[in-house]
């Protein structure tokens, strides 16, 4: 038997997108129903770094501090090594407090935080474990979704649908919503982690150009060393066939320091993951009934470590739109799509500044290995070091949370 399940908001996906979208909403007196096809927040994730902005955010949701106090590292600064010179150090205690670093906080903190914040709502309803199999229409437009799981099937009616259901989104494909990958990149990413050593003076994100292929290297709780090995985009395959003992040796040439951990730590292929770097947008973000945010409209490489922030940044400018439009009785194409309007070119010019960082960091084209020193110590000497630092942190047009919209209390 199908059971129904009625809400204001359908929300697919419980990652930083969908759930931060949820809460803003359940603070909004709107019913919500949050479908997640994965049972358990006890999952892989890659993205951990939160930029000053995503904290902000976060803050203001008043789930900041329990997720940091469930294990989180500040970071003082980013930093770009070419050997033993270093090209950048992005020193994020000069901009204003207290968001003045890189946080590195376990996804799982966040968003168990986010979940137990909307838990509190009795107008919240969580669909774990449940995989959305079709969209729902009327008219000509959507009215909710079906899905099932080992709890059996679902029906969701909602007068809007918000995919948040990442970069390979169900909701997207079932719209018939296309999206167009860009090949910004040069590099995909093998990632692992190792046993962290201990940490005197300052925490930094780095970069390390040398021998071999750049690598990014920072701590991540609970004492591990997050580390990120780039290899030609696709090429893989030709690097797994010469086999681990290879692999663990370019990358213990690339990162000397920790050289003995990388040896200890990567003991075959199956302690590293591949990651797929590539950028995307999907062709439309709207459609009558149903809006699309994070990762589901726009995706990003993990350059600059904006993914994150951007997904939030997403929910806190959708949120008044969507309560008007629920409230008003008007969730069509045309309502909804002043959030694309707005937020299409801030993407727009964040891949474009991601785009620039990978250059600039990654390539292995002599004439960048010989221009990039000379550029990089030209910009960290100017006032557009100080604009760059901050539009990394809070990105070009950084939304503000409409807390005067919030009229529910938690119980």
């Amino acid at each position: 038997m199908v059971r129904t399940i009625k809400a204001d908001v359908l929300v697919v996906g419980g990652g930083p997108a969908g759930l931060a979208m949820s809460l803003l909403l359940l603070r909004s007196g709107l019913s919500v129903a949050l479908a997640e096809k994965s049972r358990s927040l006890e999952r892989e994730y890659r993205g951990e770094i939160l930029q000053p902005g995503g904290q902000e955010i976060l803050h203001r949701l008043g789930v900041l501090r329990g997720a940091r106090e469930r294990g989180a590292y500040e970071h003082d600064a980013f930093r770009l090594r070419q050997g033993d010179r270093v090209l950048l150090d992005a020193d994020y205690r000069r901009l204003p407090g207290p968001f003045n670093c890189l946080l590195s906080v376990p996804q799982a903190h966040m968003l168990t935080e986010l979940l137990d914040a909307c838990a509190r709502f009795d107008s919240f309803t969580l669909l774990s474990g449940t995989r959305i199999g079709a969209l729902l229409h009327e008219g000509g437009r959507v009215v909710g979704a079906t899905g099932g799981g080992a709890d059996g099937e679902r029906e969701v009616r909602a007068s809007v649908v918000v995919g948040a259901d990442g970069r390979n989104s169900k909701v997207r494909r079932l719209a018939g919503i296309g999206t167009r990958r860009q090949e910004a990149f040069d590099q995909d990413v093998l990632w692992f982690k190792l046993p962290a050593p201990a940490v005197a003076g300052r925490r930094l994100v780095e970069v390390h150009r040398g021998a071999g292929a750049p690598v990014m290297v920072y701590h991540c709780h609970p004492d591990r060393l997050q580390v990120g090995w780039t290899l030609p985009h696709g090429g893989y395959r030709e690097v797994a066939g010469r086999g681990v003992e290879h692999v663990r040796e370019e990358i213990a040439r690339a990162v000397p320091e920790h050289a003995e951990a990388v040896r200890a730590g990567i003991r075959s292929l199956k302690d590293v993951s591949l990651l797929d770097v590539f950028s995307a947008q999907a062709d439309r973000w709207v459609a009558d009934g149903l809006v699309l945010i994070g990762d589901s409209a726009h995706t990003h490489g993990p350059i600059g470590a904006q993914g994150i922030n951007l997904a939030l940044q997403d929910a806190v400018l959708l949120h008044p739109l969507l309560v008007a439009a629920v409230r008003g009785g008007d969730t069509s194409a045309a309502a909804l799509s002043q959030f694309e309007r707005r937020r299409r070119p801030v993407i727009a010019a964040v891949l474009k500044l991601q785009a620039m960082q990978g250059r600039m960091m990654l390539s292995s084209n002599p004439v960048a290995t010989a221009v990039r020193p000379v550029m990089v110590r030209a910009v960290s000497h100017t006032p557009l070091y100080r604009k760059v630092l901050h539009r990394l942190a809070y990105g070009p047009d950084a939304p503000s949370v409409r807390a005067d919209l919030f009229t529910a209390e938690p119980r």
